[in-house]
Formats: C-alpha cells, structure tokens, sequence
C-alpha cells in the first residue's frame, strides 16, 4: 500500500489537501513548486500537481524528445 492510499496530505508550504501524485521531490523543486518534504518522495494535491506539470513541461518534453525514433 502507498503514501497515497493511507490518505497523505500534501507537502507544499500550506496546503492541507489531500495528496493525489507522489513525485521525485528534486523534480518537483525544479518545477518551482515549494515543498516542505525532506525524502525522496513529495505529495501532491490536484492543484499543485497541476502547477507542476506546467512548470516541468519543457523538462519533460526534452526528455520524451531523447526516446523519440527518428
């Protein structure tokens, strides 16, 4: 059973919602997401995990672009 399933809230900086994604906390603070986790795993809510999908859509794009076939 995962964090999300025993009901873990969200790690960002005042948000009490309950956590929908677990994210590679590195990647999460490269998005410009604020979290307060300290493991290698951060919860997110839905709106937070929607902000950082937008944050991290061009560091995802590059690296869909390296598996792409040409």
């Amino acid at each position: 059973m995962g964090v999300i399933a025993k009901g873990a809230k969200c790690n960002v900086d005042g948000c009490t919602n309950d956590g929908v994604r677990s994210l590679n906390t590195t990647k999460v603070e490269n998005a410009g997401v604020e979290v307060n986790s300290v493991g290698k795993k951060t919860v997110l809510c839905k709106p937070h995990y929607k902000e950082y999908k937008k944050g991290s859509k061009d560091d995802r794009d590059l690296e869909r672009a390296r598996y792409d076939k040409f």
